[in-house]
């Protein structure tokens, strides 16, 4: 190349003969004048970067005009993701719920929160309750059916038998789905609460099967889950409300008397809480005791009571003995 008439780019004076030149896009610098625009220093290694006909260090050219990631802070070199009026990497631009990718996968803004489609419709659903579509994951509206632990909607999956499209009343046996129709037809127990089939846990008493928790006490209808149960007339109950409808519970403790029962007046004690109702004195079989207001009274109260009051108890205990 001819240095004659040459001159530097930046200094526009012209070169020794023997001079160390630079040559860069088909323009010449003196190599002390081949630096960068905004610091005057020379390019590290050469490296340099143009902007609109001016040559930048990288420092310079990343802090003039790359932008920083919103995520991780660094300056953005290539591709950048504008979203959310911010800048980002494209492996930083990620779902704020489960932190997948979202530079190629698209997103949805949600509460100021860059999401996938998939955590914002999950998000939408917890709002109104309903279930997300764990294959198409939007917002299941109607009816559902759920598979290996999973919601979605029922026009997804066909019947293991018949193929026919499945409603929200399918079934699923052995990692398959079925329809009603088919499952039916299968063997399986129906539940003598609910007349539905039971695919998991059953409980077999009274002559039919149940689902475990429609298996309930007859009287306070709480499931039984696999405690004892007693059986009256084709009806279940619990040990507490069989007692109190068949057995006896004491009027003190109102706890279920296992062992010598003290019988009075309709009434039924454990021995070691018939007492005097007035004094609180223990009293046994042999104890001579008087009835008052339908609870028992020892003789040393009844002995206080005003003469009155015995003659009219007395007479009502005469009138009662008659009509037995």
């Amino acid at each position: 190349m001819s240095l004659g008439n040459a001159a530097c780019r930046r200094c526009g004076e012209g070169f020794g003969v023997h001079e160390q030149i630079v040559n860069s896009n088909g323009e010449v610098w003196h190599t002390h004048c081949f630096v960068c625009a905004q610091c005057f220093q020379p390019f590290p290694e050469g490296v340099f970067y143009e902007f609109e006909g001016r040559k930048y260090c990288e420092h310079d050219f990343h802090v003039n005009f790359a932008p920083c990631c919103g995520r991780c802070g660094e300056f953005i070199i290539g591709r950048v993701i504008k979203a959310m009026n911010n800048s980002w990497h494209p492996d930083c631009f990620c779902c704020e719920l489960c932190n997948i990718t979202l530079s190629d996968a698209g997103f949805v803004k949600n509460a100021g929160r860059a999401l996938c489609r998939e955590c914002n419709a999950k998000e939408k659903a917890k709002g109104s309750g309903k279930y997300v579509c764990h294959k198409c994951h939007s917002i299941i509206e109607e009816g559902h059916i759920k598979f290996k632990g999973e919601a979605y909607h029922p026009y997804h999956f066909n019947c293991s038998n018949c193929s026919v499209e499945l409603t929200a009343d399918a079934r699923e046996k052995t990692g398959e789905l079925f329809c009603l129709r088919c499952h039916d037809k299968m063997g399986i127990p129906i539940c003598g609460a609910c007349r539905r089939p039971i695919e998991e846990r059953v409980v077999h008493a009274l002559g039919k099967a149940w689902h475990v928790e429609h298996f309930v006490c007859a009287k306070c209808e709480k499931p039984f889950l696999g405690t004892r149960h007693y059986e009256k007339k084709g009806l279940a109950y619990c040990e507490l409300h069989y007692h109190q409808l068949f057995g006896n519970i004491c009027f003190v403790c109102n706890n279920i008397i296992n062992g010598d029962v003290f019988s009075a007046f309709n009434k039924a004690w454990c021995v070691n809480h018939f007492a005097c109702s007035i004094c609180d004195r223990k009293m046994s079989q042999k104890t001579k005791f008087f009835e008052f207001d339908l609870k028992p009274v020892c003789k040393l109260c009844y002995d206080k009571f005003p003469g009155e009051l015995k003659k009219r108890l007395k007479k009502a205990y005469d009138e009662q003995n008659k009509k037995k």
